[in-house]
C-alpha cells in the first residue's frame, strides 16, 4: 500500500533579499530555477514558527479564547497558541508556557496532535498543535496581559459544539479547526493514546532533545 506523505525539497536559489523586517517577523524575496530551467520569483514572510494547545477537560470542554485579528477584521474563537520566540526553543515548554498566560491552566498528559504550515504558499510559518489532557487552574496569579489582549474572552465549550461551529463555517481560526478535527478523527481511529508523544521530533522547527 503506497504511502503519502510529505517531503523535503529545495530548489536553487539564484538570488535572495529581504525587503521587509519587522519585530517578529520579515518579508523575503527569492528567484528560484524549477526543474525545467525557468526561473520564478516568490515573495513570502518569514515566521519563527509556533504552538497551540488544544486543553480538553474532564466533561469534554474545551478551552477557547476570542481575539481581535486585525488582517481579517474579526474577533476568532481561538485555542491558546503562541510565537516560538526563543530560536531552538522546546515546543512543549512554549505550549505550556501560552496555556499558562492565555487560559492560566495548566495540563499533566501532553501529546502531538498535528502539526501544520499554516499558509505554505505565502508564508513559511510551521505550528505544531498539543492535545492536553489532565487540566486544572495554573499556581498564581493570572499573566498580566495588555493591548489586544486585554480585551479577550475566555471560555468552556463541548467538543462537539466547536465541531459543530467548524463544518457549518462559524469558526475559521486555523489551529482551532485542525486541533478539534484532528482529535475527533484520532478518537475514531487509534485512539489518543496512540497519538505521537509530546516530545516527538518536528523537522519543520528542530529543537535539541
Amino acid at each position: 500500500m503506497q504511502q503519502f506523505r510529505d517531503t523535503p525539497a529545495d530548489l536553487p536559489v539564484l538570488a535572495t533579499a529581504t525587503p521587509f523586517a519587522g519585530n517578529k517577523t520579515s518579508v523575503r524575496t527569492d528567484d528560484i530555477r524549477f526543474p525545467d530551467g525557468s526561473v520564478a520569483r516568490r515573495d513570502y514572510q518569514v515566521h519563527p514558527g509556533s504552538v497551540a494547545v488544544l486543553a480538553l477537560d474532564e466533561r469534554d470542554r474545551v478551552a477557547v479564547l476570542s481575539q481581535y485579528r486585525h488582517p481579517v477584521r474579526h474577533k476568532l474563537w481561538e485555542i491558546p497558541a503562541g510565537l516560538l520566540d526563543i530560536p531552538g526553543e522546546n515546543p512543549l515548554h512554549a505550549a505550556q508556557r501560552e496555556l499558562y498566560e492565555e487560559a492560566h491552566l495548566k495540563a499533566e498528559d501532553w501529546r502531538v496532535l498535528a502539526d501544520v504550515y499554516t499558509t505554505p504558499g505565502g508564508c513559511d510559518e510551521a505550528v505544531r498543535i498539543f492535545l492536553a489532557r489532565e487540566v486544572s487552574a495554573a499556581d498564581g496569579e493570572r499573566y498580566a496581559v495588555t493591548g489586544e489582549e486585554a480585551d479577550m474572552q475566555h471560555a468552556l465549550v463541548p467538543l462537539a459544539d466547536l465541531v459543530r461551529g467548524v463544518l457549518a463555517g462559524e469558526l475559521h481560526n486555523n489551529c482551532l479547526v485542525v486541533g478539534v478535527l484532528a482529535l475527533q478523527a484520532a478518537r475514531a481511529g487509534d485512539g489518543l493514546d496512540a497519538l505521537r508523544p509530546a516530545d516527538a521530533p518536528w523537522p519543520a522547527r528542530p529543537y535539541p532533545a
